[in-house]
């Protein structure tokens, strides 16, 4: 097959952020089949760009057999009118190069099928618009429930214009779709609710390439002599709500743990005010570092003895998807999640704690626990939850399962 991805925000391993579809198309790659992202070249954290020379507009990169077709967008800095116009551009060109591109660079071929990632729906729209240009299946991928999220985090009402044209936006292509691959195990509960068929839903979860985390042996690290390291990698935004780490932080240095150490790892809009938090509280424990590219993610989560999941409550409940769960349980090290949360892995897996969202107390003692527990029951729950990837996140797997469905659809139609 020639599979089309559509993915604003796709990003290779040299990059940080994401690497979903260049992981699945790597191995649809391997088993035979032709692979072409369309992404923008704007980074969404590093807020610069990061493929295309001046004076370019466009161009196709390989990488590992994977097609990336890269697309210049206006800058932005956060989260305003600029990033609207971001995503409004990077539609309407995704959707003029898909239309072109057979003719300006002829040896990528027509799509048998054609696949459109959220969140935000204009690039899914542009998509289907491809897809309806070639007369191919269209696929739609749900990575977070908008406009649900929008609303459940408090940053418009469900009466807002704006929610209202989205959620018309989100049923057309809910029908339009030949399937519908969801993230989350529960996100199908909010679909089937907007008319969808339960059996229109996919489930394909996040998944972890394990050859970057190298052949796993249980083995205990030796008890810290000065540090004991709890490590957050990942995004810096509202969704992740680490405002509770910088709290919990706070609590341990004042219960007098000088030997726990806190390490953020990552970028976004809220990493200056959490870094000034840090510094108004005089947090000496605490560490800020900056992204690091995917390849890099392994050898970055290994350094640290407990990793920690943070996430605002709202978010999860809207089906949201942690893409970091599965390389923190790849690493084999114990996980505090702070979720309540249907679908927790992390309790599903016994690989670590879980404890209440938004409560810094809970996640110190939570903390301390893991500090006090001896390195053989740390390896333990690290174990647990490594066989737990290979069971369910392995990103050959999923690969399979995403080739059988689109088969199926380009068999019929």
């Amino acid at each position: 097959m020639n599979i089309w991805i559509f993915n604003q925000y796709a990003h290779p391993p040299d990059l940080p952020g994401g690497t979903r579809h260049y992981d699945l198309g790597r191995e649809l790659v391997k088993r035979g089949h032709r692979v072409v992202i369309f992404a923008t070249s704007f980074h969404h954290y590093l807020h610069r760009e990061t493929r295309l020379r001046s004076g370019e507009k466009w161009k196709v990169e390989d990488v590992d057999g994977v097609r990336f077709v890269w697309i210049r967008t206006p800058p932005y800095w956060r989260n305003d009118w600029r990033r609207v116009r971001n995503m409004v551009i990077f539609a309407l060109r995704a959707w003029w190069l898909g239309r072109k591109l057979t003719k300006l660079v002829p040896e990528i071929g027509k799509p048998d099928v054609v696949i459109g990632s959220s969140p935000h729906f204009l690039t899914p729209l542009a998509a289907y618009w491809v897809a309806r240009r070639y007369r191919v299946p269209f696929v739609m991928e749900v990575r977070d429930l908008w406009p649900q999220t929008i609303i459940d985090m408090g940053e418009l009402s469900a009466r807002n214009l704006i929610i209202k044209a989205l959620q018309v936006l989100e049923r057309f292509l809910y029908r339009r779709s030949e399937r519908i691959i969801a993230l989350s195990p529960s996100a199908h509960e909010y679909i089937t609710a907007c008319g969808v068929p339960r059996g229109k839903i996919v489930w394909i979860p996040n998944g972890v390439d394990l050859s970057r985390f190298g052949d796993f042996k249980v083995s205990a690290s030796p008890e810290p002599e000065r540090v004991f390291k709890v490590m957050y990698l990942g995004a810096h935004g509202q969704a992740n709500a680490l405002d509770v780490l910088i709290q919990a932080a706070k609590v341990i240095q004042d219960q007098g743990y000088h030997e726990i150490r806190f390490i953020l790892v990552g970028d976004g809009p809220e990493k200056p005010r959490l870094v000034a938090l840090a510094n108004e509280l005089g947090l000496e424990n605490i560490e800020f570092r900056e992204s690091v590219t995917k390849s890099s993610v392994s050898k970055v989560l290994c350094e640290a003895d407990a990793l920690v999941a943070v996430v605002h409550p709202r978010f999860f409940t809207s089906g949201g998807s942690l893409n970091k769960l599965p390389d923190y349980m790849a690493a084999g090290r114990p996980v505090i999640f702070t979720a309540s949360a249907a679908n927790n892995p992390v309790e599903e897996a016994r690989c670590g704690l879980t404890v209440p969202p938004q409560n810094p107390q809970a996640l110190a003692e939570a903390v301390i626990k893991l500090y006090q527990m001896s390195p053989e029951e740390r390896a333990e729950m690290g174990k647990r939850g490594r066989e737990y990837v290979e069971k369910h996140h392995d990103i050959r797997k999923l690969a399979a399962h995403l080739e059988r469905v689109l088969q199926s659809l380009v068999s019929s139609s």
